[in-house]
């Protein structure tokens, strides 16, 4: 090999060296002629010269090992390795991919029509199957532009707190949090909707005893298994959340 070629070399010039002294004191001494001194010195000159020519050799090796290999940019868990000894590879050939759970973010595509209220530091909620919030982070960025396809716009909020096991690329359950004041909200199984209006049923006292009233509301998202309502409700009504089918405005109804 190339390094045991250099130690080899490095014995030589070592060798030389102490040939070059030895012949010196000689040539001082009158013991030897000064073309075997002049042979001693170009001994060690070639071997300097031999050494300094592997080194230039290994040096040239380790920089084209340099472009055969591949280093991450930053620290990370690498992913699949689809490429195999012997394939033929290019500059845009995916090796493989390094996926950092810091710095994640998460993804969310919100309709136009809530568009005009989006605002950085609104927080987004990540939820799991129960509504249970798992991480909560504030919006750090509102696309200038819509999509085309979707119609919608993105905002993203970076994990600074990931939910244990969550992936790259893996999608979630995820919620945005308008307001923080307290809303009315109905079960959902309440509301009824006819011709694009929202109504529900609410219990009120007659003349005759309590009836139904059918009353219009103007809903917001859903949170849970409830509608926030934006009006036409007032805190404290009685909603009706059973037996839709077979009530009217104005029948008489049970309270239990």
């Amino acid at each position: 090999s190339l390094e045991a070629s250099r130690a080899s070399r490095e014995a030589d010039l070592a060798f030389a060296r102490q040939q070059l002294a030895r012949m010196a004191t000689l040539f001082e001494g009158g013991a030897v002629s000064r073309q075997e001194l002049e042979q001693a010195e170009t001994s060690l000159q070639t071997a300097q010269a031999q050494l300094g020519a592997l080194q230039s050799q290994i040096r040239a090796g380790q920089v084209e090992l340099g472009y055969y290999r591949v280093t991450a940019p930053s620290a990370g868990i690498v992913g699949d390795v689809p490429a195999r000894s012997g394939d033929r590879v290019t500059p845009s050939t995916i090796i493989t991919t390094v996926d950092q759970a810091e710095g994640m973010e998460v993804s969310v595509a919100v309709p136009l029509e809530r568009a005009s209220e989006l605002k950085p530091g609104l927080a987004v909620e990540i939820v799991d199957a129960e509504g249970q919030v798992l991480a909560r982070n504030p919006i750090t960025f509102i696309a200038p532009r819509a999509d085309h396809g979707t119609q919608s716009v993105q905002v993203k909020a970076r994990l600074a707190t990931a939910p244990p096991g969550l992936r790259v690329l893996q999608y979630v359950r995820a919620r945005i949090v308008w307001s923080e004041d307290p809303v009315l909200t109905v079960p959902v199984r309440a509301v009824s909707r006819m011709a694009g209006q929202y109504f529900v049923f609410v219990a009120e006292a007659g003349e005759q005893g309590t009836v139904a009233r059918q009353k219009p509301i103007v809903v917001g998202e859903i949170v849970g298994d409830d509608y926030v309502v934006r009006s036409g409700l007032d805190a404290g009504e009685r909603v009706i959340v059973s037996n839709l089918q077979k009530i009217g405005d104005g029948a008489p109804v049970k309270v239990g």
